[in-house]
This record gives structure tokens, sequence and C-alpha cells, in this order.
């Protein structure tokens, strides 16, 4: 199909009327957390042993300062795991989880419960933010640390151009909320010869960000190639760091690939790409001594590196599940770190959970007319924050700037100027975003971020602004022996499957990749055979990158 050909999903807006009505979108929380609490989860022996999914409960509770979670099987006995390192950080997290409209046309039934039905479900609570698509399980590296456990196994996973169309179209008739945002993933995206054509397919369908899931190698070893998919419509390179210094690289990828990163930012940089972020899979022992450095280079490279997205190691895929205790770290020990490496300068309470953040989708839906995109995952799933930067060069956090409680009480009342129709919703929406200039400690330096919202939640508008400042980010994705399936069920962060299934990241990577690469994968000589691969895709396979 040519991308002529695309026409967008859906071809009309979805609107509020058609979506239940403005009402339905009045904005509503949860009530903070009190510890302790029970929720559900699996046994881990159970499934890693058998794959047998055995739905347990897990307890939360608080021990010497930590969140703590604890989980009985029948037959294989407790199991103990930190949740989350800081029990009052935990606390204060919830008190800013919004509830989401969620998904109204869920792909799945409820028949054997969470996590059986994942496709999405009816149980599921949130709409897809961030779709992912896996165009291929081979890679150009074989990581000790690999939650996609890609390039095993002999077998190649790699749907078929018309599949990944398909499920690029499914993931656009979500509703109410089609998904706005989509990243392709693997394995390692850039070694299929379809990516640029599946970029061009996304934009012609309406995804507005475009992201690869990327190590950087091919990006850095041709800038030909990265500029192909820039004409393509890629928005942002969402590329693998892990720190400053060769040896995290060493340790968990297998060879230095520091020095390809660089290159890859530096062709970023001469092609004028200006959205490149950083992945850390951080690892205790391994690279949490570098998050603060991390920062710093990012600050230092800021003309194209707009966000650091710190992920503390899932116990998942191709990891060693003996070594768990030693390598855990939680997203309040990342915290503290950050603080402390900075010498202070990102402090550990100007964090927010991802779910702070919904009112801004919910109050730009409300002023344009057709619901957005919502942050809305469980407050524990992550935590966020901006650091702006002087001319100087020097950075500080965007709350020395601006009131961020009272900006997002302000969203929470302008929804609730449209939600509960009161008589002149707009006009009063834009004087309460009017006076909000006084909870903004610097007069003028936020003026491109109140434009966006006075220009009817414009989000080209806040492009001076974003140019400014660097999303600090922080996720943690779920193992078999911390899975929350309260949090499962409010994941906004979703895969695109074959059988037109649309899973939640947290359960793909535990229990379902396994099972849908064996439903779909192929032997690798039969690949060959049909696929006739181009030199790229053969050394996936056989000779993969060594930075020699």
């Amino acid at each position: 199909m040519a991308s002529d050909d695309v026409r967008p999903v859906p071809e009309e807006p979805i609107t509020h009327e058609k979506a239940g009505g403005v009402s339905r979108f009045k904005v509503e929380m949860y009530p903070p957390r009190d510890l302790p609490y029970t929720t559900q989860s699996i046994c881990p022996e159970c499934f890693l042993s058998n794959d047998e999914v055995n739905v347990i409960n897990a307890e939360l509770y608080e021990d010497d300062g930590k969140v703590m979670y604890k989980k009985t099987c029948e037959k294989h006995g407790d199991f103990v795991d930190v949740y989350w390192g800081d029990a009052a950080m935990f606390k204060e997290a919830s008190r800013w989880w919004f509830k989401s409209v969620g998904l109204d046309n869920p792909r799945t039934e409820t028949v054997k419960g969470c996590p059986e039905d994942c496709g999405q479900c009816p149980e599921h609570k949130s709409h897809t933010a961030l779709a992912l698509l896996d165009v291929t399980n081979r890679c150009n590296l074989r990581c000790p640390i690999c939650f996609a456990v890609a390039a095993e196994g002999g077998t190649i996973y790699e749907p078929t151009p018309e599949q990944v169309f398909d499920m690029m179209k499914n993931l656009r008739e979500n509703e109410p909320v089609p998904a706005p945002a989509l990243q392709f993933a693997g394995g390692e995206p850039t070694v299929s010869k379809h990516l640029p054509q599946y970029i061009k397919w996304a934009k012609g369908l309406g995804f507005k960000h475009v992201q690869i899931a990327s190590n950087g190698i091919r990006i850095g070893n041709s800038k030909k190639y990265f500029q192909e998919l820039r004409e393509a419509g890629l928005s942002t390179v969402y590329m693998q760091f892990d720190g400053v210094t060769p040896e995290p690289y060493i340790t968990a990828r297998g060879n230095d690939l520091l020095p390809i990163k660089k290159q890859a930012i530096q062709n970023a940089r001469e092609l004028g790409m200006e959205s490149i972020v950083l992945v850390p899979t951080v690892v205790r022992g391994v690279n949490d001594d570098q998050v603060g450095g991390i920062i710093e280079y990012a600050v230092e490279n800021s003309d194209v590196i707009r966000c650091v997205n710190f992920q503390p190691v899932s116990i998942t895929g191709r990891i060693d599940h003996a070594s768990r205790q030693e390598m855990r770290i939680t997203i309040p020990d990342v915290i503290h770190l950050i603080d402390e490496q900075t010498g202070g300068k990102i402090p550990a309470d100007v964090w927010y959970p991802v779910p702070a953040m919904m009112p801004v989708g919910r109050a730009l839906g409300l002023m344009k007319g057709a619901p957005e995109l919502e942050l809305s995952t469980h407050f524990a799933c992550g935590m966020s924050t901006f650091i702006w930067i002087n001319e100087d060069g020097r950075y500080e956090p965007i709350t020395n700037l601006m009131d961020v409680d009272k900006f997002i009480e302000i969203l929470v009342d302008i929804s609730n100027l449209y939600a509960k129709k009161k008589r002149a919703a707009s006009k009063r929406a834009k004087a309460k975003l009017a006076g909000s200039i006084r909870h903004i400690k610097r007069k003028g330096i936020l003026k491109d971020l109140l434009s966006a919202f006075l220009n009817r939640g414009d989000y080209d508008s806040l492009a001076k602004f974003m140019r400014r400042v660097i999303m600090i980010g922080m996720m943690h994705f779920q193992d078999p022996y911390n899975l929350d399936l309260e949090r499962v069920q409010h994941c906004d962060v979703n895969y695109a499957v074959p059988d037109g299934r649309i899973v939640p990241f947290c359960t793909m990577n535990t229990i379902h990749r396994s099972r849908i690469e064996k439903k779909f994968a192929q032997p690798v000589d039969e690949w060959r055979g049909k696929h006739k691969p181009t030199q790229v895709e053969e050394d996936s396979i056989t000779k993969p990158y060594t930075g020699a």
C-alpha cells in the first residue's frame, strides 16, 4: 500500500458528545492510599516453571520506611520484595491519582480474569497513551539484560507489513481517544527494511507522534539512514543509554556502546533532529552511580535531548533471576540518588506521579472540543519532573519557576467548568488561565506555556518552552515478582499484536510475549525463504554488533 493511499483513522474527530456526553469528563480522584492494603499478583514460580498464571493475593505494607510486597503461594511459599523504597513518597504520590475515562471499545471479554484476558478487557481503566508495536524480534545486539529476550530461540517473530498496518489501524480505532503516539520497537526496529514505510503509514493514519525504541547503532553508523527515517516522519528516538562511561555498557550490553551512542547524538544534531530521549536501564551495582552524570550529559546536549527516562530494571526476559535482590532498585531509590548526585539541584520533593498530569489532557480536550490523551497510569508506575535550563547552562527544577500544585488545581477547575456545563465556560476558562500568572514565580519566563492553553490547547505553541526544558522521567516496569494487577489495569503503555489484541506493557513482557511469539514466529530458514533479507537484516541474525 502506498503512503498516499493511507487515510486518517478516525476520519472525523470523536467529540465529547459522541463519547458519552461532556458531563462524563468531570475530574475525579481515587482516595489516597493507606498502608497496609491488599492487591492481587501472580506466583512467579508457578509461571516461570510451568507457564501457569496463578493469581494470588499480595499485601503492601510499610517496613523500615519502605513499601514491601509479600505474597504466598500454596505450592511455593512466601515471596517478599521491595515495592517502593520510600513509604512517605509512596503515600504522597497516591494523593495525585486521577481517574481516566478509560477505553470504550475493549477488544476482549472477561473470561479468565486479569491478567489472562489482556487485550484489553472490560476491566481495563485507562486508554492507550503510548502504543508499542514490535516490528521484529531480531536485534543487532545480544544484551545480557533484555526484557524482550530478543534474537534468541532460533525463530523469527516479524509481523508482515499487512499485519503491521492492521495493528496500527486497530490502535487508531480506540475510543474515545485514538492512540496518539506510536513507538516501533522489537528487537531492534532499525534492522527491519520496512521501518521507513511503517513510519510513513503511521503518520498517514493520524499518529501525532512516531518514535523508535533503538540502541542507536544504525542511526549512529549511518547519517543517511537517520535522515531517511526523519523524512518518513520520525518524531523521536527513544535511545538506550546506560551511562557516561564504558563500564555499564560492557556489563549490561556485552560491549562498549558509548561511542556509537555519542555518534548518534551528533548525527541528530547535524540533521536538525531535536528530539532524542535517553533511556537508561538502572541496575543496582551496575550504573546506579551514574544517574546524575547522565542528567548532566543531557543538559550539555540539550539542543537535541528532550528527555531522560530512567527505567529501574525489570527482572524479566534475558536476565539472571537469581540475582534479583542484588539488582533490584525502585523509583524512590533512583530519585534519591539523583538528589545526591546532582548536589541537590533536583531534590526528591520536586517529582510528581505520572497521573498528576491527567488534568492537562482533560483540560486541553475540553477546550478543543474532543477528548485528548490523558496520562492515567497507576500512581506507583512512574514519576517525573522538568528541569529548566537557564541561559548560562545552569539548570533548576520547574518548581522553582511556578507553583505546579496550583497550576494542576486550575486545570481541574477549568475541566469542571466544561464538564458541569457552566455558563460561558470557555470565557471563564481563559480568565482562569490568565489569572494563573500569579502562580508563576518568574514573570514572562513561562509565557509560551500559558499561550498554549489560551490558544485553545494548541500543543504546537509549547515548542519554544520545550526547548528550554528537559523532562526527567522514571518508569518501573513490572516482573513476575512484583506484578500488581491493579497497576496492570491502569496501564496506558500498550502493545498491539497481530491477533487484534492491545496488551498492557507489563503483562506483555511478563506473561504474553512468549505466547504471542510462539503463535506467530517461524523458523529462521523459513523466514529467510519468504522474506529475502537485506544484509543488515541477515547480520542481525548472524553477526551482532561488537563495536569493533
